[in-house]
Protein backbone atom coordinates (compact mmCIF):
# COMPACT_ATOMS: atom_id res chain seq x y z
CA UNK A 1 0.00 0.00 0.00
CA UNK A 2 1.74 3.43 -1.40
CA UNK A 3 0.17 6.89 0.53
CA UNK A 4 1.58 10.10 0.14
CA UNK A 5 1.50 11.90 3.90
CA UNK A 6 1.12 15.75 2.90
CA UNK A 7 3.31 18.91 4.52
CA UNK A 8 0.99 21.33 6.55
CA UNK A 9 1.45 25.19 7.11
CA UNK A 10 0.53 27.26 9.65
CA UNK A 11 -1.73 30.43 9.05
CA UNK A 12 -1.15 32.33 12.32
CA UNK A 13 -0.02 30.94 15.34
CA UNK A 14 -0.84 32.54 19.10
CA UNK A 15 0.52 31.31 21.87
CA UNK A 16 -2.59 32.17 24.62
CA UNK A 17 -0.91 31.24 28.21
CA UNK A 18 1.33 28.72 29.33
CA UNK A 19 -0.09 25.33 31.54
CA UNK A 20 0.52 24.39 34.58
CA UNK A 21 2.28 20.78 33.11
CA UNK A 22 4.65 23.09 31.26
CA UNK A 23 2.41 23.24 27.71
CA UNK A 24 1.61 26.27 26.33
CA UNK A 25 -1.81 26.47 24.89
CA UNK A 26 -2.11 28.20 21.22
CA UNK A 27 -4.40 29.27 18.63
CA UNK A 28 -4.00 28.41 15.07
CA UNK A 29 -5.18 27.15 11.70
CA UNK A 30 -3.25 24.07 10.13
CA UNK A 31 -3.56 24.15 6.31
CA UNK A 32 -2.76 21.01 4.17
CA UNK A 33 -0.78 21.23 1.18
CA UNK A 34 -1.54 18.19 -0.99
CA UNK A 35 0.99 18.43 -3.61
CA UNK A 36 4.23 18.70 -0.98
CA UNK A 37 4.85 14.98 0.49
CA UNK A 38 6.55 12.07 1.64
CA UNK A 39 6.28 8.54 0.39
CA UNK A 40 4.99 5.84 2.66
CA UNK A 41 5.37 1.92 1.21
CA UNK A 42 3.47 -0.32 4.01
CA UNK A 43 3.30 -4.04 2.92
CA UNK A 44 2.70 -7.32 4.99
CA UNK A 45 5.10 -9.86 4.77
CA UNK A 46 3.76 -12.47 6.81
CA UNK A 47 0.67 -13.21 8.95
CA UNK A 48 2.66 -14.29 12.03
CA UNK A 49 3.01 -12.06 15.25
CA UNK A 50 3.70 -8.96 13.82
CA UNK A 51 7.35 -7.14 13.56
CA UNK A 52 8.08 -3.94 11.75
CA UNK A 53 11.08 -3.57 9.72
CA UNK A 54 11.78 0.38 8.20
CA UNK A 55 13.83 1.34 5.44
CA UNK A 56 15.02 4.60 4.28
CA UNK A 57 15.08 6.66 1.07
CA UNK A 58 14.94 10.55 -0.11
CA UNK A 59 16.59 12.78 2.57
CA UNK A 60 18.75 11.66 5.31
CA UNK A 61 16.78 11.49 9.08
CA UNK A 62 19.05 11.70 11.62
CA UNK A 63 18.64 9.48 14.63
CA UNK A 64 17.70 5.65 15.17
CA UNK A 65 15.24 4.23 12.77
CA UNK A 66 13.84 2.22 15.86
CA UNK A 67 12.69 5.61 17.52
CA UNK A 68 11.16 6.82 14.03
CA UNK A 69 7.31 8.12 14.36
CA UNK A 70 6.27 5.07 11.88
CA UNK A 71 8.06 2.54 13.91
CA UNK A 72 6.38 4.11 16.76
CA UNK A 73 2.42 4.04 15.35
CA UNK A 74 2.63 0.51 13.91
CA UNK A 75 3.84 -0.50 17.75
CA UNK A 76 1.20 1.69 19.41
CA UNK A 77 -1.23 -0.17 17.31
CA UNK A 78 0.59 -3.75 18.03
CA UNK A 79 -0.01 -3.31 21.83
CA UNK A 80 -3.62 -3.60 21.69
CA UNK A 81 -4.43 -5.62 18.34
CA UNK A 82 -2.40 -9.02 17.10
CA UNK A 83 -0.72 -7.68 13.37
CA UNK A 84 1.00 -9.47 10.40
CA UNK A 85 4.65 -8.23 10.18
CA UNK A 86 5.26 -5.69 7.48
CA UNK A 87 7.79 -4.01 6.32
CA UNK A 88 7.81 0.33 6.01
CA UNK A 89 9.56 2.40 3.35
CA UNK A 90 9.92 6.07 3.98
CA UNK A 91 10.99 8.25 1.30
CA UNK A 92 11.34 11.19 2.80
CA UNK A 93 10.58 14.91 0.63
CA UNK A 94 9.30 16.80 3.38
CA UNK A 95 11.82 19.37 4.98
CA UNK A 96 13.01 18.12 8.54
CA UNK A 97 12.92 20.72 11.18
CA UNK A 98 11.08 23.36 9.16
CA UNK A 99 7.14 23.52 11.30
CA UNK A 100 5.58 21.77 8.32
CA UNK A 101 4.69 18.28 10.40
CA UNK A 102 6.95 15.76 8.28
CA UNK A 103 6.77 13.14 11.00
CA UNK A 104 3.13 13.56 12.32
CA UNK A 105 2.41 13.23 8.73
CA UNK A 106 4.42 10.02 8.21
CA UNK A 107 2.73 8.75 11.96
CA UNK A 108 -0.99 9.66 10.78
CA UNK A 109 -0.80 7.51 7.59
CA UNK A 110 1.51 4.77 9.53
CA UNK A 111 -1.89 4.28 11.84
CA UNK A 112 -4.06 4.17 8.61
CA UNK A 113 -2.33 1.78 6.45
CA UNK A 114 -1.71 -0.61 9.33
CA UNK A 115 -5.16 -0.10 10.30
CA UNK A 116 -6.57 -0.73 6.11
CA UNK A 117 -4.21 -3.62 6.21
CA UNK A 118 -4.81 -5.66 9.53
CA UNK A 119 -8.37 -4.82 8.60
CA UNK A 120 -8.93 -3.75 12.61
CA UNK A 121 -11.97 -1.25 11.11
CA UNK A 122 -11.07 1.69 13.22
CA UNK A 123 -12.71 4.94 12.63
CA UNK A 124 -11.03 8.32 12.17
CA UNK A 125 -11.91 9.13 15.95
CA UNK A 126 -10.28 6.11 16.35
CA UNK A 127 -7.36 6.64 14.47
CA UNK A 128 -7.32 10.43 16.17
CA UNK A 129 -6.87 9.18 19.74
CA UNK A 130 -4.28 7.13 18.66
CA UNK A 131 -2.50 9.98 16.51
CA UNK A 132 -2.19 12.02 19.63
CA UNK A 133 0.13 9.64 22.13
CA UNK A 134 2.23 9.89 19.31
CA UNK A 135 2.65 14.09 18.94
CA UNK A 136 0.16 17.23 19.57
CA UNK A 137 -0.53 17.84 15.60
CA UNK A 138 -0.63 14.08 14.37
CA UNK A 139 -4.27 14.08 14.56
CA UNK A 140 -4.51 16.26 11.79
CA UNK A 141 -3.28 14.31 9.62
CA UNK A 142 -5.75 11.57 9.81
CA UNK A 143 -8.63 13.57 7.61
CA UNK A 144 -6.34 16.84 6.29
CA UNK A 145 -8.73 18.64 6.21
CA UNK A 146 -8.34 22.78 7.05
CA UNK A 147 -9.25 23.26 11.11
CA UNK A 148 -8.51 25.86 13.43
CA UNK A 149 -6.69 24.06 16.20
CA UNK A 150 -6.58 25.00 20.23
CA UNK A 151 -5.00 23.52 23.11
CA UNK A 152 -1.37 22.28 22.32
CA UNK A 153 -2.86 21.70 18.40
CA UNK A 154 -5.13 18.97 19.03
CA UNK A 155 -8.48 20.51 19.82
CA UNK A 156 -9.42 20.80 16.16
CA UNK A 157 -12.29 22.28 14.68
CA UNK A 158 -13.37 22.09 10.70
CA UNK A 159 -13.58 25.37 8.89
CA UNK A 160 -14.12 26.31 5.32
CA UNK A 161 -10.81 27.71 4.06
CA UNK A 162 -9.45 26.94 0.20
CA UNK A 163 -6.37 28.34 -1.22
CA UNK A 164 -6.72 26.83 -4.52
CA UNK A 165 -6.73 30.10 -6.25
CA UNK A 166 -3.21 30.75 -4.96
CA UNK A 167 0.27 29.26 -5.08
CA UNK A 168 1.98 28.17 -1.81
CA UNK A 169 5.66 28.21 -1.97
CA UNK A 170 7.88 27.39 1.02
CA UNK A 171 11.57 28.31 1.59
CA UNK A 172 13.53 25.82 3.92
CA UNK A 173 17.14 27.14 4.36
CA UNK A 174 19.54 23.99 4.93
CA UNK A 175 22.03 25.68 7.14
CA UNK A 176 18.75 26.64 9.36
CA UNK A 177 16.79 24.29 12.01
CA UNK A 178 14.92 25.22 14.81
CA UNK A 179 14.34 22.98 17.81
CA UNK A 180 10.31 22.60 18.29
CA UNK A 181 11.70 22.12 21.88
CA UNK A 182 13.71 24.97 22.36
CA UNK A 183 11.76 27.61 20.13
CA UNK A 184 8.86 27.04 23.03
CA UNK A 185 11.23 27.42 25.67
CA UNK A 186 12.18 30.86 24.17
CA UNK A 187 8.49 31.62 23.63
CA UNK A 188 6.56 34.15 26.00
CA UNK A 189 3.00 34.85 25.47
CA UNK A 190 2.03 38.00 23.68
CA UNK A 191 0.74 41.04 25.59
CA UNK A 192 -1.99 41.94 24.88
CA UNK A 193 -3.49 39.11 23.05
CA UNK A 194 -3.74 39.10 19.37
CA UNK A 195 -6.97 38.94 17.94
CA UNK A 196 -8.07 34.74 17.38
CA UNK A 197 -6.52 33.48 14.45
CA UNK A 198 -9.90 32.34 12.79
CA UNK A 199 -11.31 36.01 13.13
CA UNK A 200 -8.42 36.92 11.27
CA UNK A 201 -8.59 34.48 8.81
CA UNK A 202 -12.47 35.72 7.70
CA UNK A 203 -10.72 38.95 6.43
CA UNK A 204 -9.66 39.55 2.77
CA UNK A 205 -6.16 37.35 2.17
CA UNK A 206 -4.52 41.04 1.70
CA UNK A 207 -5.18 42.03 5.09
CA UNK A 208 -3.46 38.79 6.80
CA UNK A 209 -0.25 40.60 6.58
CA UNK A 210 -0.55 43.03 9.09
CA UNK A 211 -3.37 41.03 11.05
CA UNK A 212 -2.07 37.23 10.94
CA UNK A 213 1.25 36.79 12.89
CA UNK A 214 3.25 33.97 13.99
CA UNK A 215 4.34 34.87 18.29
CA UNK A 216 7.79 32.60 17.27
CA UNK A 217 9.05 34.44 14.71
CA UNK A 218 9.98 37.01 17.37
CA UNK A 219 12.23 34.86 19.12
CA UNK A 220 13.49 32.73 15.76
CA UNK A 221 14.13 35.91 14.15
CA UNK A 222 16.43 37.44 16.51
CA UNK A 223 17.91 34.23 16.80
CA UNK A 224 18.15 33.44 12.69
CA UNK A 225 18.26 36.45 10.52
CA UNK A 226 18.33 34.94 7.75
CA UNK A 227 14.73 33.95 8.06
CA UNK A 228 13.55 37.33 8.59
CA UNK A 229 15.33 38.20 5.10
CA UNK A 230 13.60 35.22 3.37
CA UNK A 231 10.23 36.56 4.37
CA UNK A 232 10.80 39.76 3.29
CA UNK A 233 11.90 38.35 -0.17
CA UNK A 234 8.41 36.39 -0.25
CA UNK A 235 7.02 39.61 -0.20
CA UNK A 236 9.33 41.81 -2.43
CA UNK A 237 8.22 39.03 -5.13
CA UNK A 238 4.91 39.81 -4.61
CA UNK A 239 3.71 37.20 -1.88
CA UNK A 240 -0.15 38.44 -0.91
CA UNK A 241 0.91 36.45 2.43
CA UNK A 242 4.26 35.16 4.07
CA UNK A 243 4.87 33.88 7.56
CA UNK A 244 7.50 31.41 9.19
CA UNK A 245 5.51 28.03 10.04
CA UNK A 246 5.14 25.86 13.13
CA UNK A 247 8.11 26.67 15.43
CA UNK A 248 9.82 26.87 12.35
CA UNK A 249 12.22 27.34 9.79
CA UNK A 250 10.25 27.01 6.69
CA UNK A 251 8.97 30.36 5.71
CA UNK A 252 5.94 30.21 3.72
CA UNK A 253 4.54 32.59 0.79
CA UNK A 254 0.77 32.89 -0.85
CA UNK A 255 0.95 34.13 -4.24
CA UNK A 256 -2.07 34.64 -6.61
CA UNK A 257 -2.06 32.79 -9.83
Amino acid sequence: MKLYPPAKINLGLNIVSKRPDGYHDLETVFYPLMDVTDVLDVNVISREDGTVTLSLDGNPIEGDPEKNLVVKAYRLLANDYKLPAMSINLTKRIPMQAGMGGGSADAAYTLKAVNALANLGLNDDQLEEYALKLGADCPFFVRCKPCFATGVGEKMTPINLSLADYEVRYVKDDEISVSTADAFRNISVQKPQRECVDIVLNEPIENWKELLHNDFETTVFAKYPKLAEIKQKMYDDGAVYAVMTGSGSAIIGIFGK
